[in-house]
């Protein structure tokens, strides 16, 4: 009887660690699959961390400074400070980014923080493409926009999401195109702040488009939510911008929250373990 029960007792724990263990299991299992960051689909990745614009990712996208921005420090190691009148970056033309395609997917992210956001003119953090094609995120007017357009093929008027924003004040932005298709569909544009989805809007895939690319101001051409965005060297960010990347894959809520986490972490801080361990999935 003794003998019984102490292997009944053996038994119990060992089936209750089973299970436990099964649970864990599938929950990690679960994790994976709603991750939808597809490394083999970066087209940059920009940290700014030794002062430079080099690309970070493997495609070896490095962009070309204008002017002089300044190093220091940013959300998660440093950043680059820019004057807000003839600084910026730019991002040569690659099939990567915009001259390829189409691209069905796209996700663009970055951390900014603006000096003044009640400036009066737009202030650009990311654009690539120009008046028929393109995706910018620019500030306004106290807000944060992201918009994207496709005004050929299946002609795409275009979508420009917005939020209220603070100056001096670190946020992450992220625009997605989730899974489009040649044509214009509900909820297939979305805009991100800081790990939260602002909204939605109707949206397709973005065909091949030129115009090189810019971090911090238009190079060549955008489209804005009130039609402007037209001309050469303008609509300069004053500010610091942090970790700019842009993926031909569309970021889940998970992938989203894990790049912006660092400001609940470390806010205005450095959090390299955190960017390290994304950068070497």
């Amino acid at each position: 009887m003794n003998l019984i029960l102490k292997n009944k007792i053996c038994i119990i724990p060992s089936y209750i660690f089973y299970c436990i263990t099964v649970l864990a299991m599938s929950f990690i299992f679960c994790v994976d699959v709603e991750a939808q960051r597809d490394e083999g689909t970066v087209a940059g990745i920009w940290t700014f961390d030794d002062g430079t614009a080099k690309d970070s990712s493997n495609q070896n996208h490095n962009g070309i400074l204008v002017g002089k921005p300044e190093s220091v420090k940013g959300i998660v190691n440093d950043a680059l400070r820019f004057n807000g009148e003839g600084d910026g970056i730019n991002i040569l033309d690659s099939p990567r980014i915009n001259t390829g395609g189409p691209f069905p997917k796209r996700t663009v992210a970055a951390f900014f923080n603006c000096d003044d956001v009640n400036k009066g003119q737009k202030q650009i953090i990311f654009e690539e493409g120009g008046r028929t094609r393109g995706l910018v995120i620019y500030v306004f007017d106290g807000k944060i926009y992201g918009g994207a357009w496709n005004r050929a093929e299946y002609n795409w008027q275009g979508e420009w999401l917005s939020t209220d924003i603070k100056s001096r004040t670190w946020y992450h932005v992220a625009v997605v195109i989730r899974d489009a298709a040649g044509k214009v569909e509900k909820d297939k544009f979305e805009l991100w702040v800081d790990g939260k989805l602002i909204d939605t809007a109707d949206g397709g895939q973005l065909h091949a488009h030129g115009d090189n690319n810019g971090i911090d101001y238009v190079h060549q051409n955008a489209f804005y939510h009130d039609d402007g965005g037209e001309g050469t060297l303008i609509d300069w960010f004053g500010g610091m911008i942090d970790e700019v990347i842009v993926y031909s894959s569309s970021f889940t809520k998970a992938d989203i929250n894990e790049l912006a986490q660092a400001l609940d972490v470390v806010p205005q801080g450095k959090l390299a373990t955190m960017w390290g361990k994304l950068k070497s999935r």
